[in-house]
């Protein structure tokens, strides 16, 4: 007796035509309930719903634990894993390459705050168009789970040793030099992380988004001031976050002295719901007040700290052509023979 024929359901695609299994990775071999894949689990889902073509996408990393974290997501994007502390430098030349792409740095604590911090320090007051995503969980996951230079007074490590030198403040830092995108989040935050990593997709600058991402082998017991019960603990929020697409239909009830509303280049809005306070993100000495206040207080601020959609990026400030670099005829990028005499007869 013949069988009728089963007509499969239509698989679910975003505004690019695309399926999310096209936004994934290859299998983590990080530690099972690390922070870090969380992460990479959000940047798949945010991808994915705002319909960025993945082959658009380049993905930066330097050396750790959150340096093997690009190869768990967007498999069909292009990729460089440097050397330590060094994804900044990469990162910016191959932006200036083809401004076309869409650069998605990640790096941990240790790649940032410590071998790499003079790269990190440039990164920012070039204000290179980059997502700079910092894992931070305040050890070398790699090495043993030594401090590394953000963890906080006080910290303690499972061997019992506790930390007595002053943190540096990846989001201080980048207030401070340069960044027009800071934010800090918590991996275990899904809503807030997601919020905050559509909202460093759509911007036009550099996007420093530390998160906090308790390492579950070397730093998540008590005394750790990044494990998963401190955050939950002592995480204070600024605001509700969400974020509207330029291409959603925008259609927000915003209540006056409760929801702020704050256009990105490309028409889309970041939302911001109070929660208690009357935060500012534009001001930029308000943010590092902020940050400063809640530290001295056992508190760790997460949220958007710190946002400036006016500033102009480095390649618009080099005034370079649209065209990808590479793609250039060398008519285009020689200089004529009567320019170089000029510049021979010039330093006779």
């Amino acid at each position: 007796m013949a069988t009728a024929s089963v007509t499969p359901p239509p698989k679910k695609t975003n505004r690019a035509g695309l399926e999310v299994a096209q936004y994934k990775g290859g299998k983590s071999t990080l530690c099972a309930g690390c922070g870090h894949n969380s992460i990479s689990e959000r940047i798949i889902e945010c991808f994915y719903e705002m319909g960025i073509e993945p082959w658009s996408v380049a993905k930066f990393s330097g050396i750790g634990c959150s340096s093997k974290s690009p190869a768990y997501f967007l498999s069909l994007a292009h990729g460089f894993n440097a050397v330590h502390g060094r994804a900044p430098s990469v990162a910016t030349g191959a932006i200036l390459a083809n401004r076309h792409l869409l650069g998605i740095a990640v790096t941990g604590d240790g790649d940032t705050a410590s071998i790499g911090i003079g790269q990190f320090m440039h990164l920012l007051r070039r204000n290179v168009p980059l997502i700079y995503l910092i894992e931070n969980n305040g050890v070398y996951g790699l090495t043993k789970g030594q401090f590394s230079a953000t963890a906080g007074v006080g910290s303690r490590l499972k061997t019992g040793v506790v930390n007595e030198l002053e943190p540096i403040d990846c989001c201080v830092e980048a207030i401070t030099l340069g960044a027009t995108l800071v934010a800090r989040s918590f991996s275990g935050d899904k809503r807030q992380l997601q919020a905050i990593l559509k909202t460093a997709i759509a911007h036009k600058g550099l996007s420093v988004i530390d998160v906090i991402s308790p390492c579950v082998t070397f730093n998540d017991h008590e005394g750790s001031t990044k494990s998963y019960a401190y955050m939950k603990e002592h995480d204070a929020p600024l605001h509700e976050l969400d974020f509207v697409p330029a291409y959603a239909e925008i259609a927000v009830e915003i209540e006056e002295g409760e929801t702020r509303a704050v256009e990105l280049h490309d028409g889309s809005r970041l939302l911001l719901k109070k929660l208690g306070r009357d935060y500012d993100p534009s001001d930029k000495l308000g943010a590092l007040r902020t940050v400063h206040e809640a530290g001295q207080q056992g508190q760790v601020v997460t949220g958007v700290l710190y946002l400036d959609a006016s500033r102009k990026h480095f390649i618009d400030l080099l005034n370079l052509v649209d065209e990808p670099l590479a793609t250039l005829p060398k008519s285009r990028v020689r200089p004529p023979r009567e320019a170089l005499d000029q510049i021979m007869a010039e330093l006779r």
